[in-house]
């Protein structure tokens, strides 16, 4: 054999063995695909790109990675795969496996305990699924580093073995949003290396000092949420000894007593969100005096006493919230000292004086909300606070009791956005403009027309006469512009004033962009007709019009809103017919026009679902409603509220054309003479929707969690 002749033998040695250890050893282990396969099987929904008409290989299938030398499957990740069923205990036999990602996903059922006794597993995360029942006993996760199983069904207590010795690495544990109950375990002080730990919104106790003192043992602790919980009694001092926090978060609790003064010790705090509990007494020094501090939310407790900030050490303060409290005395003047301060909730406190002259140098500030604090003055406040340059929000509800708003021409605010107490011309980025429930009187300014911006406008519940501006059918942000909104604050809610049943209501929106797109120019004393160009307002969600004194037709146009969700004219003075084009509103849910002078309604659309009060007391022909006046037919040609009389040819001709039928039917049978007769299909659910769902026997059930709507997408 020569040199060549051997060369080549070589190279045919090395083809045949790849070809060998490919069809061999380059597929993933037998008994991982059994527990995958078992997995699929106990699924209601079809995994694409799994199974051996994709590739008999499974490391190959979407969502797996293989181990590069042992073929074993080590990562299985699926989120938002809009996966739904039971999940397979199988999966506990992938002994190797290292990551497990589900999430986003509408899994149910209960936690297999297998899969909590993995021993290489480093990530689990179940979250946002519909998994029940607690968590399996005797949980032995010796590599595990991050676990998430928030924003489920689960409930019962929480195993202290989560952080048993053996589990040392976890650095990551969030359980939020559940059914949790009882005490939190002492256990939890065995996770030692714990970075981020997640408890709140459950049903979660705690010890007679408010939290288990295991928790005081976790030095490398940055993140703590406790929140929304029914964890009570003092704050513990030894919360002193978690040196590492960034961000602590008790709010919605039942805490009491007083702050404990042991901040100076937590030289990392950013935020401290404590709002919603039954703390008393004041701010202790080392809080009000925290350099590190950014976010300081301690609304709605009942703190007491003046508040005395330390400007001049809080350098990283931007987020104030001591609303809700107790606090008296002067509004503390040495805020704009604050250098970096912008968003400032003062509202319903028990504050006596003005707002400090000093807030005319506040330039940093962007929001602030000093509703219910008794002001007076509104001139010198507007003085005032127009000399912050950079004010986008201002709340100032429920003051200046018998007030006026000042005429002077010299106030200005170039940038201000939000819920604001008055409206001038040259406030060219207004946005959102509630106004409702006060004594204002006059016309509507015909400049509200100008705000390009303006999405939201409440004038309603005032003193307001005339016609309704032509202008405002031009808001070119309910036209064709893009609504986006500028939130004023992360943390600080809004209220808006509802009437509900006769009732007055706060309703809070957290956000800004929760707040439909609104006309409300409900109970004033307008006139005048309602103009057909509002149908320019095709991004308009409700247009409230009720309890005035509008008169003439109804626009046929006012179809072409074709984003209208409520639509309320009742309790004016409007005439002719309901337009029939009306039906096309297809978002419409609340619609009302009663004790008007209309006549006909709609019998197609939406308004075959509307009762009969959002008709009544009108000239209106529906048996449902108050019948036409003797003598007068109703234009639409419906038969709903005609006499008996009326009736009595179409009685005549139905019972006629009843009875020739039965006779055609004697005599065909007759002439069938014992042949098969026909059947004849009973048609009467045909092209009544009978595959539809009914729509009344599923509800919608609520649940303590936020996001699910992106689940799968």
């Amino acid at each position: 054999m020569d040199a060549q002749d051997f060369w080549v033998v070589i190279v045919i040695g090395f083809c045949f063995q790849a070809q060998i250890l490919s069809s061999q050893n380059l597929t993933c282990n037998p008994n991982d695909v059994k527990a995958l396969e078992d997995f699929t099987s106990s699924l209601k929904t079809v995994i694409h790109g799994w199974g051996s008409s994709f590739s008999s290989d499974c490391c190959k299938w979407e969502g797996i990675t293989c181990n590069s030398s042992s073929f074993r499957v080590v990562k299985l990740e699926l989120p938002s795969k809009r996966l739904a069923g039971n999940l397979s205990a199988s999966l506990g036999t992938l002994d190797q496996l290292r990551t497990l990602n589900l999430s986003q996903n509408y899994l149910i059922g209960t936690l297999p305990t297998a899969l909590f006794r993995l021993r290489n597993l480093e990530l689990l995360d179940l979250s946002f699924n519909d998994f029940s029942g607690p968590i399996p006993f005797g949980i032995d996760l010796p590599s595990i580093k991050f676990l998430d199983i928030s924003q489920n069904l689960l409930n019962g207590s929480l195993p202290g073995s989560i952080c048993d010795n053996n589990s040392t690495q976890l650095r990551v544990l969030n359980v939020a949003a559940n059914y949790f109950s009882g005490n939190l375990p002492p256990g939890f002080g065995n996770c030692t290396s714990l970075e981020d730990l997640d408890l709140s919104t459950n049903y979660l106790t705690g010890t007679d000092d408010g939290i288990s003192k295991g928790l005081f043992r976790l030095p490398k602790l940055t993140q703590l949420s406790i929140q929304d919980n029914n964890l009570a009694g003092p704050l513990s001092e030894e919360i002193g000894n978690l040196v590492n926090l960034v961000r602590l978060d008790i709010s919605r609790n039942g805490f009491s007593g007083t702050i404990p003064d042991v901040f100076y010790s937590l030289g990392r705090l950013q935020n401290f969100v404590a709002h919603s509990n039954r703390f008393g007494g004041q701010i202790p020094p080392s809080l009000s005096s925290s350099s590190t501090l950014s976010l300081l939310n301690l609304r709605n407790n009942s703190l007491q006493g003046s508040i005395a900030l330390n400007c001049s050490a809080m350098i990283s303060l931007t987020s104030l919230d001591l609303g809700s409290n107790k606090f008296d005395g002067p509004i503390p003047s040495n805020l704009p000292s604050c250098r970096h301060l912008s968003d400032v909730n003062l509202a319903r406190n028990n504050f006596t004086g003005e707002i400090p002259e000093s807030f005319k140098n506040f330039h940093s500030l962007s929001y602030l909300s000093l509703s219910n604090s008794s002001l007076s003055n509104i001139s010198y406040v507007l003085q005032i606070l127009q000399q912050c340059q950079n004010l986008t929000a201002l709340v100032l509800t429920l003051n200046f009791r018998g007030e006026q708003f000042p005429a002077d021409p010299t106030l200005h605010f170039e940038k201000l956005t939000g819920v604001i107490p008055q409206w001038l011309s040259t406030s060219s980025r207004l946005q959102l403009l509630d106004i409702s429930w006060n004594q204002l009187e006059g016309i509507i300014p015909v400049w509200f027309g100008n705000f390009s911006n303006l999405f939201y406008l409440d004038i309603s519940n005032n003193s307001l006469s005339g016609e309704i501006p032509r202008s405002i059918t031009g808001l070119q942000c309910l036209i064709a512009g893009r609504i986006s909104i500028e939130e004023p604050s992360p943390v600080f809610p809004l209220f808006m004033w509802m009437n509900v049943s006769g009732r007055g209501l706060h309703l809070q929106y957290n956000k800004v962009w929760s707040l439909r797109p609104t006309l409300d120019f409900s109970n004033n004393n307008l006139s005048g007709a309602i103009w057909p160009d509002f149908r320019k307002l095709r991004l308009l969600h409700v247009l409230d019009l009720n309890n005035n004194r509008l008169s003439g037709p109804i626009p046929s146009s006012l179809s072409k809103m074709v984003n209208l969700e409520i639509l309320d004219l009742s309790h004016n003075e409007l005439s002719g017919i309901i337009p029939p084009s009306l039906v096309d509103l297809s978002f419409l849910s609340k619609f009302s026009v009663a004790d008007n002078e209309l006549y006909g309604i709609p019998t197609a659309g939406q308004f075959l679902t509307f009762s009969s009060s959002s008709f009544e007391g009108n000239n209106l022909c529906r048996y449902d409603v108050a019948p036409c006046p003797s003598g007068q037919d109703d234009p639409l040609g419906t038969w709903y509220g005609k006499s008996s009389k009326d009736y009595t040819g179409v009685i005549a001709g139905v019972c006629f054309g009843f009875v020739f039928g039965i006779a055609c039917f004697i005599g065909i049978d007759r002439r069938e003479k014992g042949g098969e007769v026909k059947r004849v299909e009973d048609k009467e659910n045909v092209g009544r929707g009978g595959g539809g769902r009914d729509q009344g026997s599923e509800g919608l059930t609520m649940r303590r969690r936020e996001g699910r709507e992106g689940r799968g997408r």
